[in-house]
């Protein structure tokens, strides 16, 4: 019996019907905002809806782990402790 490959793992990035992800947050967040909004109409069809939901999945784990990485330097910058900031 030959040998079936099995199928490569998907993720966010690499799934074609959410198209290659924004060059900066700014950009996701904006995109996403739009998603959203569109979404929240109701005036979708059903088979865009599916698309939409996935590319927004993918712009919030974008954005997630965009904001991760510049608090993850902050907190380098800090020696590993983050102070609250007092707005005076």
């Amino acid at each position: 019996m030959p040998k079936v490959p099995s199928p490569a793992p998907s993720s966010p990035e690499a799934t074609p019907d959410t198209g290659p992800l924004p060059a900066s947050y700014e950009a996701g967040l904006q995109e996403l905002e739009q998603l959203v909004a569109e979404l929240e109409s109701g005036q979708l069809p059903l088979d865009q809806l599916l698309g939409s939901y996935q590319r927004g999945a993918a712009l919030l784990a974008f954005c997630r782990e965009k904001l991760q990485a510049v608090e993850d330097q902050i907190k380098v910058l800090d020696a590993g402790t983050l102070k609250p900031w007092n707005a005076e």
